[in-house]
């Protein structure tokens, strides 16, 4: 089973001058995604930049609306994401509490939907099928 992990916003200071602790929580969290990388559990993932530089996008049912960032309540941002391939949500939490969290550390654990999670609404030939020219109608290159 695939899981995405949302590794929420702490609050971490300016980051363009951080602090030893926020180095030494970066160099914990890469050596904890060493350890899953050796177990083949890690799939992929990324940081993501201050919340400053983010837009957040709200719909109404008639208005879109944009707000720039900042936002204030930071423990609601997720900082970070990981995809894991794992036998199910038990080894997903197994390697969460291996983790180098601190004290105000908040992560998610969502399973991805599966083929077989699907069969009931779309065919597996349909989600294989190769979907040409959709970036190009999207406007992405």
């Amino acid at each position: 089973m695939r899981v995405m992990v949302f590794v929420k916003a702490a609050e971490m200071g300016d980051m363009s001058a951080p602090t030893p602790e926020a180095l030494e929580a970066f160099a914990a969290m890469d050596r904890f995604n060493e350890e899953l990388v050796k177990a083949g559990v890690f799939v992929a993932g990324a940081g993501l930049k201050n919340n400053a530089e983010a837009r957040r996008i709200t719909y109404d049912g008639t208005e879109l609306e944009i707000i720039d960032g900042p936002f204030t309540e930071s423990k609601e941002l997720v900082a970070g994401f990981e995809i894991w391939q794992v036998r199910d949500m038990n080894e997903a939490l197994a390697w969460v509490k291996r983790a180098p969290l601190t004290a105000d550390s908040i992560m998610e654990i969502l399973p991805f939907y599966e083929v077989e999670d699907l069969a009931g609404f779309v065919t597996p030939e349909e989600l294989s099928a190769p979907r040409e020219g959709e970036r190009g109608k999207l406007g992405v290159a």
